[in-house]
């Protein structure tokens, strides 16, 4: 820093490196947004800026972004229509969580029935979901009861780490679809498959559930696959180089 800022070298393409001006250089367009600086500029292997190279070029061609999403949700998404980043419906709003939660990644769709939809992405890279557990709300409960997916004699799990940040967005995406009418939503979490942290924990995560229409898992190695599939471009190499070819450590 300020070099990393200045030139925003941590970004793959130039086509990215504009989504991150509007996104985050702006003021105005990042105001109430928690983008970690200096970490987004100069982190290499931070998972925020990590979202903008795999999915900056995504924002800018939705055709291609429908093409993978389409691949990666067996055709539960028709069309998209947008991504945003850390993105929250309202933080500290009622209707939702109430507390400050968001999606790093927010993807809105049609569905195949012409209704709206959307995805709300939480990513993590290094991360081990160890940090301290954020307070609890009743809104939680309130949340978790209306969604109806959660086993009752697991709700002491998924209140205490590693568990509750995933919970707590999955809470996100259920209020979301709720209050605000759509008639299709979930919440993906995403991860390398070699992070046995967050593996174990979408492990525990998932035998909390009764159900699991509003919470899927996608590991980085297959979204990053999926995209290659559909675009010869080679800005997903080089994502593909950095953040997975573990080999060169």
């Amino acid at each position: 820093m300020p070099w990393a800022e200045e030139t925003l070298a941590n970004y793959l393409t130039e086509t990215i490196r504009q989504v991150v001006r509007k996104e985050v250089v702006d003021r105005q367009k990042s105001q109430g947004k928690l983008f970690a600086r200096p970490r987004i500029f100069d982190d290499l292997l931070s998972s925020q800026p990590l979202c903008f190279n795999l999915f900056g070029e995504l924002q800018q061609d939705l055709a291609l972004a429908t093409a993978v999403f389409e691949a990666l949700t067996f055709g539960r998404v028709d069309r998209v229509s947008g991504i945003e980043f850390e993105y929250s419906p309202g933080r500290g709003d009622a209707r939702y969580t109430g507390d400050n939660s968001a999606f790093d990644v927010y993807v809105t769709f049609r569905t195949a029935q012409g209704g709206r939809g959307f995805i709300g992405i939480e990513v993590k890279y290094h991360e081990n979901l160890q940090g301290k557990a954020a307070q609890l709300r009743p809104r939680y409960e309130q949340v978790a009861k209306a969604m109806n997916c959660f086993k009752e004699n697991r709700l002491a799990q998924l209140k205490a780490q590693p568990l509750q940040q995933i919970w707590r967005d999955h809470l996100l995406a259920g209020s979301l679809r709720h209050a605000d009418g759509f008639d299709d939503g979930f919440f993906a979490f995403l991860y390398p498959k070699d992070n046995q942290h967050c593996a174990n924990a979408v492990r525990g995560y998932r035998d909390c559930l009764s159900n699991s229409d509003t919470f899927t898992d996608w590991t980085l190695e297959h979204v990053s696959m999926t995209i290659k599939r559909h675009t010869q471009s080679k800005w997903i190499d080089s994502f593909i180089d950095r953040y997975l070819n573990f080999g060169k450590l």
